[in-house]
Formats: C-alpha cells, sequence, structure tokens
C-alpha cells in the first residue's frame, strides 16, 4: 500500500491555532500557534504528556472546542462546529446502555441517513459496519453484556457508520488491558487499510503511535503547547506487529518518539 502524498493540497489544515480558556478575570493559553496538514487517507497520531492540550486539539477538530484564533479546514472550507463528516471515539464508548448494540448504531445512522437510505438499506449499513469490526454476533446485546473491548468496537463501528471524511480516536483504548488493546489496534490497521480513511489518533503509548501511524505529532508541554516535532514512520503496510520488533526502522522511530519526550521535553512532574 502507498503512502499518502502530504506534498499536495492539504485534506484537512490546522491553521495558527490557538486556544485560550478564560475563568473569570484569569486567562490560561492552551494551545499556541498550531500548524498542521494532513493528507486525505493518512494516519496521524498526535502525543504528548498529561496537559500538553492533545484532546483540546482534537475537539477543536470535531467542533466541540471553538478556537481563540486561527482556523480548522477540511478540503478548504472552514469547519468551526460539529458534523458528522468528523466522527469521535472516545475512551469512554459512550453507548447507550438501554439500548442493544445494533440499536447504537442505528441510532447514528438513522440520524445521518433517514433521508437519504431506505429502513433496508440503513439496516445493511448498520450490520456492515458491525461485520467491520467483527461484532455481528452481538446484535442483540446491550453494552452491560459485552465486554469493555467489545464496547469500544462497537464504538468505532457507529463512528465508521457516519461515513465520516475524519475519524478522531480520543484514547480509544486507554482503559483496555494489553491484550484487548492490541486486538484492537490490529483491527484498526485493517479498517483504515480497507476504507483508507483519515484517523487522527491521541495517544499516550509510543509503541502504538509507531505502530498505527503515517506521522507522529509530537507536543510540547504546556501551557501555550505547540508542535514541537512531526516525524515520519516509514514502515511499509500491512504492519505486522511481531514482524516489527527488531525492525531498525521501527525502533529508530520508536528511539526518536522517546527521545523528545524523556529528553528534550520531560513531563511537568519529572523536570521539576
Amino acid at each position: 500500500m502507498s503512502r499518502p502524498d502530504v506534498t499536495n493540497a492539504p485534506y484537512l489544515k490546522l491553521d495558527h491555532i490557538a486556544k485560550s480558556f478564560q475563568r473569570g478575570a484569569s486567562s490560561t493559553e492552551v494551545l499556541r500557534d498550531i500548524n498542521l496538514s494532513i493528507a486525505d487517507g493518512e494516519y496521524v497520531a498526535i502525543i504528548g504528556h498529561s496537559g500538553c492540550g492533545k484532546s483540546t486539539l482534537l475537539n477543536i477538530i470535531a467542533g466541540l472546542t471553538p478556537v481563540s484564533s486561527g482556523a480548522v479546514l477540511l478540503e478548504n472550507q472552514e469547519v468551526n462546529s460539529p458534523g458528522p463528516d468528523r466522527a469521535v471515539v472516545f475512551q469512554n464508548h459512550s453507548l447507550l446502555p438501554w439500548l442493544t448494540v445494533y440499536e447504537n448504531v442505528a441510532l447514528a445512522v438513522n440520524k445521518v441517513f433517514g433521508s437519504r437510505k431506505s429502513r433496508a438499506e440503513r439496516d445493511a449499513w448498520i450490520r456492515h459496519n458491525l461485520a467491520l469490526v467483527h461484532m455481528t454476533h452481538a446484535l442483540d446485546k446491550r453494552p452491560s453484556e459485552i465486554s469493555g473491548g467489545m464496547k469500544q468496537r462497537v464504538g468505532i463501528a457507529r463512528a465508521l457508520a457516519m461515513e465520516p471524511k475524519i475519524l478522531l480516536l480520543d484514547e480509544p483504548f486507554g482503559a483496555l488491558d494489553a491484550l484487548t488493546r492490541a486486538h484492537l489496534q490490529d483491527s484498526v490497521m485493517e479498517i483504515h487499510a480497507r476504507l483508507k480513511n483519515t484517523m487522527i489518533m491521541i495517544t499516550h503509548d509510543v509503541d502504538e503511535a509507531v505502530l498505527l501511524s503515517d506521522r507522529i505529532v509530537m507536543m510540547t508541554n504546556g501551557p501555550a503547547a505547540t508542535i514541537g516535532e512531526v516525524m515520519e514512520v516509514p514502515l511499509e503496510r500491512p504492519r505486522k506487529r511481531l514482524d516489527l520488533v527488531e525492525d531498525p526502522t521501527y525502533t529508530h522511530a520508536r528511539a526518536g518518539v522517546l527521545e523528545f519526550l524523556y529528553a528534550r521535553h520531560k513531563a511537568p512532574s519529572i523536570a521539576a
């Protein structure tokens, strides 16, 4: 699979984004002068220490948090409010507990496609997206009846069912055990290979960032965090984690991220 060509006009552009939060008479600058271009079909990981504004940046792209200055441009159009073209998967699956797996996905499908697809078409689309995450066996189960990993699979299916231009992942595997996390990482790589969609993921996990992404965006510490470095991950796809353990390209990229995070930009609690 060829890597996205980021030399063309950007599919998504973060243009001089800054964000400050006001509380009474005081103001806290969270993000300063964020500039980034992302190609169609690219997988980008954003990594940095706690408090560097990663989730704030993702929420700005999603339209959930307004910018203080700058703009988010998607296909050269400014976006500043939520929309189905940017779907978010949070660490907390956010499934409605009284609905079944099928009904949770149907909620999104009916809202986005209720006037454009027939009942039969919507049913087929719901089942298609649940099949993508290997959850068709649990159509009629409620969230309390399935595992944490399965809940996240349903959350991903619900987001994909909106047919977004960009899938935003806010530490989606952070609360899962290591084995479940690895299975879901493999599923996300499979989905990205099949759909060739644009994905942006927030993570604290260096190995996860290197395994999944085409580029890793490394944030400086807050307040007034910005992009400190952007690293290419020139690994061919498809990627298999066991094959990468001793791959020099993988180990070099991993070492580069670790050096940025723990040598040049230590966590504030460590640097103190």
